[in-house]
């Protein structure tokens, strides 16, 4: 169950990069100050698929269905959708 904890820190991660990068956008085009999506563009970029890789890793250990998997894989495309992710009351072990 490793990767549950790991899921929630890099699906938080995750959500603030991506706003913080749309920050980084808004401020390159209106005072034309590209610098902060040059360093937050790769960082957003290898935590998104980190998220990717871990959620699909979570879905397989908690046995979530596809209609689960595909909320979680949606909201990371969402700004700050990770935030919510990260609270998910299904992200705990399926006792059977």
């Amino acid at each position: 169950m490793q990767a549950v904890p790991a899921f929630r820190a890099i699906a938080v991660a995750e959500a603030i990069s991506w706003l913080a990068l749309i920050v980084a956008t808004i401020v390159k085009y209106t005072a034309d100050q590209p610098v902060g999506v040059k360093i937050l563009g790769p960082i957003h970029g290898v935590l998104f698929i980190a998220y990717v890789v871990l959620a699909l890793a979570v879905r397989a250990q908690l046995r979530w269905n596809a209609k689960t998997s595909l909320i979680v894989l949606v909201d990371s495309v969402l700004p700050g959708g990770g935030l919510v992710v990260a609270r998910r009351a299904d992200l705990k072990p399926v006792t059977v």
